[in-house]
């Protein structure tokens, strides 16, 4: 039996309205707001304290004790399709031990219902449940990073973390990203990724 598909052109525009209306609000999460200083702009970000309430609160200790004055925006990942720019930039503490903190436990995006999308944090680890304190920003919609509870190359299934993304600034990230890189510095499939001069963050603090 055929199914009639009704266009929003044809309704009265009260039925329009009406269904507007009944439409339910979007929820609306608690955030916490952080201004990320850096020496090419202020990048402004909302931290998830709702939806990933681990990660996010880890990630405000990191500001609220100034582990992360004077680290570094040091890696500029460039992804040749899709909208451009495309990729992350990945900045934080690079296991300082004056400066990291315990590793946290994993907040995959099946159970906090966040996803790479752009403007996203994701936190930077090895193993699940080894993420201390750095950070990617996601330049364009990075889906494939989500968790994956189905995959059958167990990698994927896990995902990274999200637990926050870009208000304001997103033109700062897109000027670190562009930023040169080096092709000599980094290892493995990083190589060729680093800045060539990394952009430091001077200051991160609580927007309020």
């Amino acid at each position: 039996m055929m199914k009639r598909i009704v266009s929003l052109a044809f309704l009265p525009l009260a039925a329009i309205t009406s269904a507007q209306e009944a439409a339910p609000a979007a929820p609306d999460y608690e955030t916490t707001s952080v201004i990320l200083k850096t020496t090419m702009g202020d990048i402004t970000v909302a931290l998830e304290t709702e939806r990933a309430p681990i990660t996010a609160a880890n990630f405000l200790r990191y500001v609220d004790e100034d582990r992360l004055d004077g680290t570094v925006f040091y890696r500029a990942m460039r992804l040749d399709w899709g909208d451009q720019p495309n990729g992350l930039i990945q900045g934080g503490a690079q296991f300082d031990p004056k400066r990291i903190l315990d590793p946290i436990a994993h907040e995959p995006t099946s159970e906090t219902g966040l996803s790479h999308t752009r403007g996203a944090l994701s936190m930077a680890r090895n193993e699940p449940g080894t993420a201390t304190g750095d950070f990617s920003i996601m330049l364009q919609d990075q889906t494939g990073m989500d968790a994956q509870p189905d995959a059958e190359d167990p990698q994927f299934r896990d995902g990274y973390a999200v637990f926050g993304y870009v208000t304001e600034g997103m033109d700062v990230v897109e000027a670190i990203h562009a930023a040169p890189t080096d092709p000599d510095k980094g290892e493995g499939w990083m190589k060729g990724q680093m800045l060539a001069q990394p952009v430091r963050i001077v200051d991160a603090r609580r927007a309020d």
